[in-house]
């Protein structure tokens, strides 16, 4: 019998296409446009992929921070070793996207490599934290002697043991500068009376993690000598050689410069910032002027510059020399040493090596006459450095060094800036004009790439710091640090007087910029409320920005407005706690920031402000008309998002009545307490006792309609250094 038969799809060269109707392999379809498309992006785009791998591989340390414990790191390894895998499978399926396949396969395995580097670092240097604080007789070896004449102490770093269990630890101890005497130094065996605390988190989130810093260290407690110090066994008068010569040259800068002039002076000098005064510190970060203190990419620069001109020229003096050598490489190769020793001198901070290793890179360009300046050079510092120091990537200094390097390299790489700098024909005037213009955007620029790190980091940042880092970057390249370097050269024949002065005249004129940029209305800016999400966002978009090129550069202001966008509307928090329950900060109530206790410590006081977002005194919680104050507790209510809040804090460690506190923990919403609370006080929504602080750490509590908690453990995970357990809401 014959049977109609109609196939499901029409045979002949559509047959083909109606296969592909089916969703999966509709989707296999339109992953494969989307790679096309990002193989002809890649292909066209003639970007430098070198800085781009520098950006994998910090990824890849980035999501070890960032990510909460072992199962998530090892997933973020997998994922990039199955991404590197799977790009060279489809390679051998498909040769026409060299470029897409060579970009995920390079980030894929320095992804999994960074997280990996991280992991192990941690693992290989951390330092098990002291259980408690612990008052005890502790005798050890001197490894560093830290001068900080401008607290009136000195900081000790020595390897001791524990008290307890005799297993050998690090801890740093801070010495009265009237008990501290010469034979105190590196190698010294001395004995001391201290009470040692453990490294301390976040009092609040968002705030400075020491315990993260002291991890990566090796300390494992920190804390002040209480009495006198036994030397058992002094140490060299000047230490170690490096260290020695570092505290000689900056104490002979210091006698020849008086007050503030000398103190910075001495950190140009040799990396020492001990002598410098809070006022003086205050005015530099508020006037944008910080980086100038630390040692880093100007500093260097500067030194190697002037030893590569001056080699040069005097080099050229010698006509045996300048028939058989070639003039640069020797030049190179004298301001490569000099270079060197300064960052050796200054500490070795990770800016100077960073900066000392672009220099180097520079150097072996102008050596071998190639393009000195480029975002290759930058991303080899970088990678270097995160070889050797990969906790760094998430510190300030790391941050702001490379952020402003790579905003000069990109801006100069620009081809409407080249235009703007290729020589004409033009007089002096003009050329000054263009050449001031240039300095000014550079300026803005910079402080523009700094701003989201500044406010995640420190919560604040000078307004006016591009205007004042014209007149102050010149002023201390082009004059202070030139004539530091003369007066010391002329104090080896007794002659350095007049050179000195000059010095101090110029420092004396930088200080007085940031004092009078500081005081300026509206000089800083306070964002206490930037978040993790946030500042990623404002990375992502500079990074896209500075390492692209052409038109697919501008796509990078879209994750900048988002951030911004996302800044603007994430609100202040109501309520701090911090993460002992001692400390509560309320903001909303007054201009002022209403406290619960008064304290003396700056620590304490300048973190309730900074995130807080309030500048001025705090007041009293007890003197202020709205809240209700007994020896023993405080109560104050909020008007929050239509509706009252009522909180109850405690101020004693008075035994109250478990029935009366009962009651009084029910009529409230939130009950703050470093006391561990009975099960019994239960509040209507927050109970924040010893109980949950010590697992949490400190709050920030959001109050409105949808009320929200942010606290220090949510950004912890299962790193080392945190102690606490888990986050409790």
């Amino acid at each position: 019998m014959a049977t109609d038969y109609q196939p499901l799809v029409p045979l002949g060269e559509d047959a083909g296409d109606g296969a592909t109707q089916h969703t999966p392999w509709r989707k296999l379809r339109d992953l494969s446009r989307v790679a096309d498309r990002a193989e002809q992006f890649l292909a066209s785009s003639g970007f430098d992929r070198g800085p781009w791998l520098a950006v994998a591989l910090a990824a890849g340390i980035g999501a070890w921070f960032a990510l909460p414990g072992p199962a998530t790191w090892v997933l973020t390894i997998a994922g990039g070793l199955v991404l590197a895998l799977g790009a060279v499978a489809a390679w051998k399926a498909r040769d026409d996207r060299v470029h897409l396949v060579h970009a995920l396969v390079a980030c894929g395995l320095l992804l999994a490599f960074g997280t990996g580097l991280a992991w192990a670092r941690s693992d290989l240097v951390g330092a098990e934290a002291l259980e408690r604080p612990i008052y005890d007789t502790f005798r050890g070896r001197v490894l560093e002697r830290i001068e900080q004449p401008a607290q009136d102490r000195i900081r000790v770093v020595m390897a001791t043991r524990h008290p307890e269990s005799a297993e050998p630890i690090k801890i740093r101890v801070n010495v009265p500068l009237d008990v501290a005497t010469p034979a105190i130094a590196e190698g010294a065996m001395i004995e001391v009376q201290a009470r040692l605390m453990p490294p301390a988190p976040p009092m609040l989130p968002g705030g400075y993690d020491f315990a993260r810093t002291a991890w990566f260290e090796g300390l494992a407690a920190t804390g002040s000598v209480q009495g006198d110090i036994r030397v058992l066994e002094p140490g060299a008068p000047d230490g170690d050689f490096i260290a020695g010569l570092q505290r000689r040259l900056s104490g002979h800068v210091r006698e020849n410069l008086d007050g503030s002039a000398g103190s910075i002076a001495a950190a140009f000098a040799s990396g020492d910032r001990g002598a410098i005064s809070e006022a003086d510190e205050d005015a530099m970060r508020d006037a944008g002027l910080t980086h100038l203190l630390s040692i880093s990419g100007l500093h260097v620069s500067a030194v190697i510059a002037g030893t590569y001109l001056l080699a040069i020229r005097l080099l050229a003096l010698w006509p045996a020399l300048v028939l058989r050598v070639r003039l640069p490489v020797a030049a190179a190769g004298i301001a490569a040493l000099a270079g060197i020793g300064y960052t050796l001198l200054t500490g070795a901070q990770v800016p100077t090596v960073r900066s000392c290793i672009a220099a180097l890179l520079v150097l072996g360009a102008l050596a071998m006459g190639r393009e000195p300046l480029s975002l290759r050079m930058v991303a080899v510092a970088a990678v270097a450095v995160l070889l050797l120091w990969p906790e760094s990537l998430v510190g300030p200094s790391f941050q702001m060094s490379f952020a402003a390097v790579i905003a000069i390299v990109a801006l100069h790489n620009a081809e409407p800036v080249k235009r703007f700098l290729a020589p004409r024909e033009e007089g002096r005037a003009g050329l000054l004009g263009r050449q001031t213009l240039m300095l000014m955007a550079t300026g803005m620029v910079i402080e523009i790439a700094l701003m989201p790190i500044v406010l995640f980091h420190f919560h604040r940042a000078g307004v006016y710091g591009a205007f004042a880092n014209v007149i102050a970057i010149p002023l201390v390249t082009f004059i202070s640090m030139p004539l530091i370097a003369l007066a010391l050269a002329l104090d080896l024949v007794g002659l350095g007087a007049p050179a000195w002065w000059l010095a101090g005249l110029s420092l004396d004129l930088l200080v007085g910029i940031a004092h009078f940029t500081a005081s300026q209305p509206g000089a800083v800016k306070l964002i206490p409320q930037i978040t993790g999400l946030t500042f990623a966002l404002y990375v992502f978009g500079g990074l896209w920005l500075a390492l692209w090129r052409g038109r697919a550069r501008l796509w990078g202001f879209a994750p900048a407005v988002l951030a911004t966008a996302m800044l603007l509307t994430t609100p202040i928090p109501d309520v701090l706690i911090s993460s002992d329950g001692r400390h509560v900060g309320i903001t909303g109530e007054d201009d002022r920031l209403l406290i619960l206790r008064d304290t003396r410590s700056d620590y304490t006081r300048d973190n309730l402000l900074e995130l807080a977002g309030v500048e001025g005194e705090p007041i009293a919680m007890a003197d202020w008309p709205g809240a209700d104050c007994s020896a023993d507790f405080c109560v104050v209510t909020l008007d929050r998002g239509g509706r009252e809040w009522h909180v109850l804090m405690s101020r004693s460690r008075n035994i109250v009545g478990e029935r009366a506190l009962a009651a009084a923990c029910e009529r409230a919403d939130i009950v703050v307490s470093e006391r561990w609370l009975p099960h019994s006080c239960e509040p209507k929504w927050l109970k924040a006792d010893a109980r949950m602080l010590s697992q949490s750490g400190g709050l920030a509590v959001v109050l409105g309609q949808e009320p929200e908690i942010r606290s220090v453990a949510d950004t912890q995970g299962e790193h080392g250094w945190w102690r606490g357990r888990e986050d409790i809401r």
